[in-house]
Parts: structure tokens; C-alpha cells; sequence
């Protein structure tokens, strides 16, 4: 049966420059779980990446260690999206093989994307690109549909999953405590405050970097 080919939401440019902050362009396409549409995960958060090609090494592991962790990103009440110029029969037959290989069957959808409509629409893909190869991009979405983090990686370095977890657990902190993430933050340990922005309190404060460098009191 003919399914109806990625398209990306109205007005999107190509090869748009997103930043944090953008609202993720929408898209509806078949995957791997069946038609999906972007939009369809608001009040959620979504790891929207993409995997530079279907039965490639680093990707493979990747793919793995991801199904592994699926239900730590469930936990979190983040969904997991894999977006990949390769045709869906070609994810079904990378899937297949890492279950009969690996013993892992990989849930998720895998989107298909051979026209690069999509990629280009979340800049993954320069116009002049003719495939994505190079690309490792990761979009860390929230539940209002905005893009709050992204990483980039080349084609021969993997993803860390225990980062991308943390990323989540930090944004969801943020959002529920107010605080700030420090560098090296884990759940459950101490967050910073905003600095002050009144010079009073500048003068005021016990030393020359309690002002802007100071625990929040909240654990994460």
C-alpha cells in the first residue's frame, strides 16, 4: 500500500538553521511502528536523532545500548524517535538482524527520510548534501514541542546514553526546580541559583563569588 511521503510542517526552510529555543518543525512519515507525526508526542518529552545510516558499526551499538535503556527513557516519560535516510525495509532488516544477533528488539520508531526532507527541515543536512552519512545529530524535545538541547556528533564517534539521560534528567530538574545544572550534574545532587542582578546585592554578599556562584538548596 502506498504511504504518504515525509513532509515537513509548512514555511520550514531548507536546511533551517534550528536553535534552542525554536519549536521543532513538525512532519508527518512512516516509520518502523507505522505513520507518525511529530506534533502527535506534545505533553512529552522526545530524543529526536538521527543515526547517519542503517548496518553501520557505530550505529548498530548505538541502537543496542538505546533498546537497552528504552525503559530508563519511558521512566523519564521521554520517547525515543530515530530518523535515517534509509527506506523502512531497510530499518526492518537492520532491526531483524540486531534482534537475531543482539537479542534486542528495538521498539522505537525509525522514521524514513530518503528525500531529506526532513533533515534538512532540523538543518541535519546541508542543501547540497545527497545523503546524511556524516550526520549524528540529537534533538532533546520538550512537551511543548520546543527544541531545549541538541548535540552533534561525526559519523565514527557514538553517542554517550548515560549523557543523553543526563541532558533529560538536567532539563526536567530545570523546569521543576528552577535551579541551574552544574557541570558534571547528576540527579539528586545540589543545583545553583540564578546570579543576583542588583548591584546592592553584589556589594552586599559575603565574598566576591557568592553573588553569582551559590547552591539553590535544591536537590535535582
Amino acid at each position: 500500500m502506498n504511504q504518504p511521503s515525509p513532509t515537513a510542517s509548512a514555511g520550514a526552510p531548507p536546511c533551517a538553521g534550528l536553535r534552542i529555543g525554536d519549536l521543532a518543525p513538525d512532519f508527518e512519515a512512516r516509520s518502523t511502528i507505522g505513520p507518525v507525526r511529530l506534533s502527535a508526542y506534545r505533553g512529552r518529552w522526545l530524543v529526536l536523532f538521527s543515526p547517519p545510516a542503517d548496518f553501520t558499526p557505530v550505529c548498530t551499538t548505538e541502537f543496542v545500548a538505546l533498546a537497552n535503556e528504552a525503559a530508563a527513557f519511558e521512566a523519564r516519560d521521554c520517547a525515543l524517535m530515530a530518523l535515517s535516510v534509509d527506506s523502512l525495509f531497510s530499518h526492518f532488516a537492520w532491526l531483524r538482524m540486531i534482534r537475531d544477533r543482539f537479542g534486542v528488539e528495538v521498539r522505537f520508531p525509525i522514521v524514513e527520510d530518503p528525500t531529506l526532507v526532513i533533515g534538512r527541515a532540523f538543518g541535519m543536512v546541508a542543501p547540497q548534501d545527497s545523503d546524511s552519512a556524516t550526520v549524528r545529530t540529537t534533538f532533546f524535545i520538550d512537551p511543548k514541542g520546543v527544541i531545549r538541547a541538541m548535540t552533534c556528533y561525526p559519523a565514527n564517534l557514538g553517542r554517550s546514553i548515560p549523557e543523553m539521560l543526563r541532558i533529560v534528567d538536567g532539563l526536567q530538574a530545570i523546569d521543576a526546580k528552577g535551579g541551574l545544572a552544574p557541570a558534571n550534574w547528576q540527579p539528586g545532587e545540589a543545583m545553583l541559583s540564578p546570579p543576583t542582578h542588583s548591584l546592592d546585592e553584589v556589594f552586599g554578599s559575603k565574598d566576591a563569588v557568592s553573588w553569582f556562584l551559590r547552591d539553590s538548596g535544591a536537590q535535582g
